[in-house]
């Protein structure tokens, strides 16, 4: 399987392309190194992307894809957060693809926290290659590259979260390997933090199994930890991978993907891919779905968080304008994840709920049925038109869920916070 995978194999690099689908949205884990900007179009690294994709919509633009790029052997998920913070849409993703494109390899990168519990999920769909981002065998190092971890319910900081993370990773990367899947490691190269570290990764790595490393020089990224620290030249870093060849063997040829980045290693996304991501991304109304419902207090604003809405107001389109066609009463609080299935089933003929605030809960069994949640602020009327036109909503229109004003942990793109959550 090396050999037609481009980021395992310099031959199949110039042969053949991969697409990486941007379902992943939040992450477990802050790195110093890190600033996951997810709708930027300028910079070319792992953490971007230009939109987000449910996995419906990552299907449908993976179809389109493949309608316009001929050489693509791959399909992964690599972002812009984890896919094991993201476990739903990740495995609900990788199903699909596999159940439309089962000739496809499927593989996914991770930082390996959240991946254990979900070793036999991807083995039974054959993804063939799993890559861990792996920087350190050693917590007191793993206290300097990480500013918080966020596992299960908690948030661990310092040698305590990386013992954690060192533990869950070879955990992965054994039950891995225990399928036959193929594991690349990782290992961002930090001057004066890891680097005469590197090395052990490499040997502690071999024991365990891995098949390859991949040693990635530290880059310069705005507003983080690490953004004034030295990088690596590349003198150094042929130093070091040929040290830690002897221990695994390196790839030579990364170029650090963007997490919606399609092709061949190396090409920056062309403007018709990137349309064709922005479109996969519209929430527009369907023949099975004509509706849009809307979280309201008196019919004219989103101003009503789901949690809390009794009923919605149902729009619709009626000799060519959009009328309030009525209002439905929503399921009464109590009964937990049900409560949620209810409102699917009772709004099933709406492609998307206007909300001026969701949990996350709510929001993926919503999604799940089919029912698109959109955080939005200001006159239903501003948003509605959007929506029905088949157009993307402008940003000044869409609200950020959960900015707490303060930077202490909210989970938006871009805030760094603490991994305590939005309060």
């Amino acid at each position: 399987m090396f050999e037609n995978h481009p980021c395992f194999s310099e031959t199949a690099r110039h042969q053949t392309g991969r697409v990486h689908l941007p379902v992943a949205t939040k992450c477990n884990i802050q790195c110093n190194y890190c600033n996951r900007k997810y709708d930027c179009a300028n910079e070319s690294r792992p953490g971007v992307s230009s939109v987000v994709l449910n996995p419906a919509q990552a299907l449908t633009y993976l179809d389109a894809v493949l309608k316009q790029v001929d050489n693509i052997a791959v399909v992964g998920i690599a972002g812009p957060g984890d896919p094991f913070a993201n476990p739903v849409e990740t495995i609900r993703t990788l199903e699909l693809v596999h159940e439309k494109y089962p000739d496809k390899i499927l593989c996914l990168a991770t930082n390996g926290l959240g991946l254990a519990e979900y070793v036999d999920n991807i083995a039974a769909l054959n993804i063939s290659h799993v890559t861990i981002t792996m920087n350190t065998v050693d917590p007191e190092i793993g206290s300097q590259i990480y500013a918080w971890f966020r596992f299960g319910s908690h948030v661990y900081r310092g040698t305590e979260g990386a013992k954690i993370l060192l533990e869950r990773q070879t955990e992965c990367i054994k039950k891995l390997k225990s399928h036959g899947i193929i594991v690349k490691i990782n290992t961002v190269v930090v001057p004066g933090v890891n680097d005469n570290h590197v090395v052990d990764v490499a040997r502690y790595c071999r024991e365990l199994g891995a098949d390859v490393q991949n040693c990635i020089p530290l880059m310069h990224i705005e507003e983080t930890v690490f953004e004034k620290y030295p990088v690596p030249t590349a003198e150094e870093m042929n130093t070091l991978r040929k040290k830690t060849e002897q221990y695994l063997p390196q790839m030579l040829h990364c170029t650090r993907c963007r997490s919606d980045a399609v092709g061949m290693l190396g090409i920056d996304n062309s403007y018709e891919i990137n349309r064709l991501l922005r479109e996969a991304a519209i929430v527009k109304p369907t023949a099975e779905r004509p509706y849009v419902a809307a979280a309201s207090m008196e019919g004219l604003f989103v101003n009503r968080h789901l949690g809390e809405a009794a009923n919605l107001c149902v729009f619709g389109k009626k000799e060519n304008k959009i009328v309030l066609l009525e209002q439905r009463t929503t399921p009464v609080p109590g009964s937990g994840d049900l409560r949620w299935r209810q409102l699917a089933e009772i709004f099933r003929d709406c492609v998307a709920v206007l909300v001026s605030g969701c949990g996350q809960n709510p929001q993926r069994i919503l999604e799940e049925n089919g029912l698109r949640v959109l955080t939005v602020e200001g006159l239903i009327s501003e948003s509605i038109p959007y929506i029905f036109a088949g157009k993307e909503l402008p940003k000044i229109l869409l609200r950020t869920p959960g900015v707490c004003n303060t930077g202490r942990g909210c989970q938006s793109m871009g805030c760094r916070g603490s991994g305590s959550g939005c309060g």
